[in-house]
């Protein structure tokens, strides 16, 4: 199977999504009735990341810089960007932002520790 086309897809997903749902569980406990807020903040600026990267490598393609081979994919393109690296792009600025999001909350936790032990 990962030497077919949904080898991209498969290996892409395979690493991304439990750490997606890690980081979202863990986002949960933390921020609890915020979570909504907080992924509402977080996820925006991701999608504008991921975007941004995507035309970037579409240029670059479209420009002879680099390319992809044949039959790693689904064939599936935006331009001249196959749509897992399209994917690819979203889901990792997705995984920095929520990880960004969870180190703020980790800051955050240890700062009210601290106050609390010094009152």
């Amino acid at each position: 199977m990962m030497e077919s086309r949904w080898a991209y897809l498969i290996h892409l997903l395979a690493w991304t999504l439990p750490l997606i749902l890690f980081q979202l569980a863990v986002l949960v406990h933390h921020y609890k009735e915020r979570s909504g807020a907080v992924l509402k903040a977080v996820l925006p600026p991701a999608f504008v990341v991921g975007l941004y990267l995507a035309v970037a490598d579409h240029l670059a393609i479209s420009t002879g810089i680099w390319n992809f081979g044949e039959g790693k994919h689904l064939g599936v393109y935006l331009g001249v960007v196959p749509l897992e690296e399209v994917l690819f792009f979203l889901i990792t600025s997705v995984l920095v932002s929520l990880g960004l999001a969870l180190f703020t909350g980790l800051v955050e936790l240890l700062h009210q520790k601290k106050a609390a032990r010094a009152s």
